[in-house]
């Protein structure tokens, strides 16, 4: 299922956490961004990654290239064909135009150059055991793929104007014997890969984002949807499954639904969250609608949206734990309607106990009604000089100020349609 569309991975999130500057790594940071991991062991293990990054944060703070210089050796081992520079040595040596001859040395000096810093200043002084053994056996392999150039040599011979067919036939020779064996795509993978984690823990570091722990029920402290310039931190704690938000509008009920989804699902790939510190509990799959609109292209009304999304999530509950979310449920119903089937809905969800449902309303006739297992809460809003003004702030229970009517009465809307109107 996953259906994490109203989270905005690509247009929110993926800015948030790429300092990358060339678009391979930003792009695995997408890819690992819109994969929740399938097990706990699979986070920890992520976590582990991440720790990793931060205790080689003095080596790593200067990692740096020229991104021209990437691109073009990225371009040149993956597009061009060597092997007659590498087999045919006399005709590349003798016979070859001094213009190809120009072209294959300087893309091979900037390889050396590119390659050569990256060993110097990163790869070649990484404290490996900071990692986990899995992910160090593919630090190792990047290694391993930089020292079959015998980097210094060849830089050396380039700086001092010493690189020659020679050399060059050399050079291409081991390329063409990596690339025989795969070893060009994987270290060009495990580069980008590197590079994402890399640009990921940055944004943990500076934003001070806390790993959670994993247990069978949620508590957040002080945690903040990482967007707002200003954000004002909650802390949040429940053992219900089912969670009502209720509160004014323009209350910030929506930021709260994104926050908390983003802090939970960001647990599940293994980053840390905007908190303070976190309990979670895991969850297979993953289900957030927040601001639904109507679905035009299905020919679905608004209602209809909201059951068939609802139907989908209550038949994967049955199968598999959920994190479900669901802004102004049955909005697009009457009130009798929206009433009678809320009931029904909150206390079937309540049985899939291994699911966690955040649901926000205004439908405050609920708080006359039994519902069994079900937490409440709401976004204050105080009236000072009969004016809202909204903290922010989660609370628990019922939100009693009815905004709406007040804002009514502020634009003078009750003397205007009660005013009787001669012409």
């Amino acid at each position: 299922m996953n259906n994490i569309q109203d989270l905005n991975i690509e247009k929110e999130i993926l800015p948030l956490f790429d300092n990358t500057i060339n678009k391979f790594s930003s792009a695995k940071i997408l890819e690992i961004l819109n994969q929740p991991l399938k097990s706990i062991e699979e986070i920890k293990l992520r976590q582990h990654i991440f720790r990793g990054f931060s205790d080689n944060n003095k080596i790593l703070k200067d990692y740096s290239y020229s991104v021209s210089y990437l691109l073009e050796v990225y371009h040149f081992l993956n597009k061009y064909d060597l092997d007659e520079l590498s087999e045919k040595k006399f005709k590349y040596r003798f016979l070859t135009s001094k213009k190809v001859k120009v072209e294959h040395k300087a893309r091979l000096s900037q390889m050396i150059l590119l390659f050569h810093r990256l060993n110097a200043f990163c790869f070649s002084r990484l404290s490996l055991n900071a990692f986990p053994k899995t992910y160090e056996k593919k630090l190792r392999e990047i290694i391993d793929f930089l020292s079959v150039f015998n980097l210094e040599y060849y830089d050396n011979l380039i700086r001092e104007y010493k690189f020659k067919d020679y050399e060059i036939i050399e050079v291409c020779k081991k390329i063409n014997e990596l690339k025989s064996k795969d070893k060009i795509s994987l270290f060009w993978e495990n580069l980008f890969c590197f590079e994402a984690y890399f640009s990921i823990n940055q944004t943990i570091e500076q934003r001070n984002f806390a790993f959670p722990e994993f247990g069978k029920k949620i508590v957040l402290e002080n945690f903040y949807h990482p967007l707002l310039e200003k954000p004002v931190k909650n802390d949040f704690s429940t053992s219900s499954n089912v969670i009502l938000l209720n509160g004014a509008n323009m209350s910030g009920k929506s930021t709260f639904l994104k926050a908390i989804g983003l802090s939970i699902y960001l647990g599940h790939i293994g980053i840390g969250i905007p908190a303070l510190n976190g309990i979670i509990p895991f969850f297979e799959n993953f289900s957030i609608g927040i601001n639904h609109r109507d679905d035009i292209l299905n020919g679905y009304s608004h209602f209809m949206t909201e059951v068939q999304n609802l139907k989908k999530v209550v038949l994967k509950s049955s199968e598999e734990s959920c994190l479900a979310i669901f802004d102004e449920l049955f909005s697009g119903t009457n009130l009798e309607d929206a009433l009678e089937i809320y009931k029904t809905t909150i206390n079937g969800l309540a049985e899939f106990k291994s699911s966690l449902f955040f649901i926000s309303t205004h439908i405050q006739q609920l708080k006359e009604t039994k519902l069994d297992g079900v937490s409440t809460f709401h976004i204050d809003c105080k009236l000072i000089n009969n004016t809202p003004t909204f903290t922010y702030k989660l609370k628990e229970g019922w939100s009693n100020v009815k905004v709406g009517r007040i804002l009514f009465e502020k634009e003078g809307l009750n003397k205007l349609l009660t005013k009787k109107v001669y012409i």
